[in-house]
């Protein structure tokens, strides 16, 4: 007894200690919100838009206006963290309330209390009247309206609706709530090495003469979304290109323009500067700087002898057609620097920045192809009478976004892309019929996938899955309208006039990418594949809104016509492997080999025992029904380690011909399961976690589920509900696997689309 009372009167005096020391945030607070906060709260559909991945974020507060809003018929302001406000009171101009004032009353300590007395339970399945979807309504209270939301909504406590801090970090949160929730942390700065070669990228964006700029310019509008990195990414530091209004050598200081080819206003400096913050996978599109792309750059764009006399303005003709407005610069070595680095471009409109898209993504399959037209045979790059006769087609809406106008504004520009379709059927008629040597095979770019989960989409180079129902072969001018539509020209607080012809006009480049990859069809089978792609209403929309196809001029392919397209896909597949990133020997299995190559002999064994899942309908799956979009499987191995599986959920649809009314449009009897050894998405839908040895019975269990019952069996088995006791550890790791395999990719994984099976 004697020895128990000392030990607790040394805990006692020892928690007194630490209850005097000051919390730090960078090094006690910011770790606990990197782990239990920001998988929510970051990017624009952060709740309450109260971003918790840096002190800037937390500092700013939170705003009751939310970002996504597509029924507003006015622009809102911008909020952009670290951009269009610096500093607290920055932000209270703009709305924003303090969640920190008032120490232990401060608001985000009412917000921790209340969701520790409302804690689910463990293991639970969370109540089914708790709204936890992404377009639920946000309550945003202030301090003084706090007691009143807590009595209506007693679960929206924070972590909200999913197992929440260890008793040591609420008391750590406490104690740095009580001492004034100081905030400290210098900067991210770039090391020696990264310094010398910012200079050296600074320099080149910034050289003097009209050429010079306006090659600067174009490229800007290329990198100003990425994540650039040197060094092959070793140091784990990221930096963004801006426009500042100082020059190399001294502090940046951003001009916060709406989009990034809007009017700078003053003269200005192109920038690179570090990206502050925990940094998460859902807008981590990366992309390398090296000397080696320094020459790249000076090879195509400074080799060559063409002249400008100016840079030309930014009006909004200037915005909408960026076909005219760099003109000058020869269109092979733009679309060549686009190519290099494929999926880049295509990850920056798919995966994208603005974090929620349904309406967009509405038109798009939930897994298909990607390919490229080679340079050689881009009658845009070739054929100068033609790129000066279509140039002027090629204009993008959305620049003017009048509720008024919108109507006429659509009808324009749908009846400029259908005349450019037009000319552009009638110009390739009199070319080479499209063969291989039409499709781009420059590296391992050549070859996309593409994987849609409702509102969200990922890229990935290679070959993924079985083969899709349709594919895209992008071509220069639709690569690039595809960029400028859904990245450069896109307003995430725009109106719903430009949101409206900004998808719109999303839906024909689909239509246009899907129409160039019938070339290389059979002329005689063409209208029976595009009527497989457009069927039921959207046969109204073929006659209604597309150009029709060219069924005449011969494709340069032998395919047979039983199946030319699975044929195609069979000789791309033979012809192309050296650049097929990620052969997939688990959904396209060929001689009962269904395992990766050079895999360990247990990896190989559970390959094989789960790919009887992969590339399955739901008539030989019916367990597929009750799976979401993405689903995670995590196996613990025997030896010690894990591997990472997804299982997506191909919904199949009648068409993807409109932006609404989707749910009318699903063929859940078509719908397939591609499950492949990676994460392949940004946003969980749910987990599976189980152990090596278990992984014959999970199968099994899939297999023989018939039921929403026999379903939930298996989520009580091995599913990892939010209310999971281990969820954050388990949900992390999955961020560790691609930190990993991919460390240049890793990020903090999104949990906001996390279902309550």
């Amino acid at each position: 007894m004697a020895i128990r009372a000392l030990l607790a009167t040394v805990l006692l005096l020892l928690g007194g200690v630490l209850q005097a020391q000051p919390v730090s945030y960078s090094r006690d607070i910011q770790p606990i919100l990197t782990q239990k906060c920001v998988a929510c709260h970051a990017c624009y559909d952060a709740p309450c838009q109260l971003n918790l991945g840096s002190a800037a974020g937390i500092q700013r507060g939170a705003s009751p206006q939310a970002v996504y809003n597509g029924k507003r018929t006015e622009a809102q302001a911008t909020t952009r963290l670290f951009v269009d406000a610096q500093g607290e009171q920055g932000w209270r101009t703009r709305g924003f309330h303090s969640v920190l004032g008032g120490g232990d009353a401060a608001l985000v300590a009412h917000m921790l209390e209340l969701g520790r007395s409302h804690a689910p339970l463990p293991g639970s399945k969370l109540p089914e009247d708790l709204d936890i979807g992404i377009r639920r309504e946000n309550q945003c209270p202030r301090p003084d309206q706090f007691d009143d939301f807590a009595r209506k909504s007693p679960g929206a406590g924070m972590p909200f609706a999913v197992t929440g801090l260890s008793d040591g970090e609420y008391a750590t949160l406490r104690r740095w709530l009580v001492q004034g929730a100081p905030l400290d942390g210098e900067p991210l700065e770039p090391n020696a090495s990264e310094s010398a070669q910012i200079a050296a990228w600074e320099a080149l964006f910034n050289r003097p003469g009209a050429r010079e700029q306006l090659v600067a310019r174009w490229l800007y509008e290329h990198l100003f979304l990425a994540h650039l990195y040197f060094d092959a990414g070793k140091s784990g530091h990221f930096f963004e290109l801006v426009r500042s209004r100082t020059p190399p050598g001294e502090l940046v200081d951003v001009i916060a323009t709406r989009r990034p080819n809007d009017d700078p206003g003053t003269r200005f400096f192109y920038r690179l500067r570090p990206i502050q913050g925990v940094i998460v996978h859902k807008t981590h599109i990366t992309y390398a700087l090296s000397p080696r792309k320094q020459a790249r750059i000076e090879a195509l764009f400074f080799t060559a002898d063409w002249q400008v006399d100016a840079v030309p303005g930014y009006g909004p003709q200037r915005r909408a057609n960026p076909f005219a407005t760099f003109a000058a610069i020869p269109a092979q070595a733009r679309y060549q620097f686009m190519l290099d680095d494929a999926e880049y471009f295509v990850r920056t409109f798919i995966r994208g920045p603005v974090c929620r898209g349904q309406i967009a993504t509405d038109v798009i399959r939930d897994h298909f192809w990607t390919l490229f037209q080679a340079p050689a045979h881009d009658l845009y790059l070739t054929d100068a009478a033609y790129r000066e006769r279509v140039t002027p087609l090629l204009a993008l809406p959305g620049v003017q976004d009048g509720l008024a106008q919108l109507p006429l504004l659509w009808h324009e520009s749908k009846a400029n892309r259908n005349a450019y379709e037009a000319a552009r059927r009638e110009a390739y008629s009199h070319t080479p019929y499209p063969s291989w040597s039409h499709i781009w095979a420059g590296n391992d770019n050549a070859l996309l996938s593409i994987f849609r989960q409702l509102d969200s989409a990922s890229v990935r180079k290679g070959l993924i899955g079985a083969v899709p129902q349709t594919l895209w072969w992008l071509d220069f001018p639709l690569l690039e309208r595809t960029y400028y539509q859904l990245v450069v020209n896109f307003d995430v607080f725009g109106n719903v006039s430009h949101q409206a012809q900004t998808r719109l006009y999303f839906d024909l480049i689909r239509n246009g990418a899907e129409q160039n990859f019938l070339r290389l069809m059979p002329a005689n089978q063409r209208q029976a594949i595009l009527g497989d792609w457009y069927q039921d209403g959207g046969k109204l929309k073929l006659w209604l809104d597309y150009e029709g196809i060219d069924a005449d001029t011969p494709s340069g392919l032998r395919l047979p016509a039983d199946d030319p397209k699975a044929a195609f896909a069979e000789r791309l597949l033979q012809r192309y492997g050296s650049l097929n990133a990620r052969p997939d020997p688990l959904n396209r299995c060929r001689d009962e080999r269904c395992f990766r190559p050079g895999a360990s002999p247990a990896l190989q064994r559970m390959d094989q025992r789960l790919s009887v899942l992969a590339a399955r309908p739901l008539n030989q799956l019916p367990a597929i029904e009750y799976l979401p979009e993405a689903t995670l499987l995590r196996v613990e191995l025997d030896g010690g380690g894990r591997e990472v599986y997804s299982l997506l959920r191909n919904r199949a649809h009648s068409n993807v011909a409109f932006l609404l009314g989707e749910s009318l449009r699903y063929q859940p009897e078509k719908d397939t399961l591609t499950l492949y050894p990676e994460v392949l998405s940004s946003y969980p839908n749910f987990l599976f976690s189980l152990r090596e040895g278990e992984v014959n019975a999970f199968v099994a269990a899939l297999q023989q589920a018939r039921s929403a019952a026999d379903f939930e069996i298996i989520v009580r088995r091995w599913g990892v509900r939010r209310t999971h006791p281990q969820f954050w550890a388990l949900f992390h790791d999955l961020g560790e696997h691609i930190r990993e395999h991919e460390p240049v990719e890793a990020g903090v994984l999104d949990m906001n689309r996390y279902q309550n099976l």
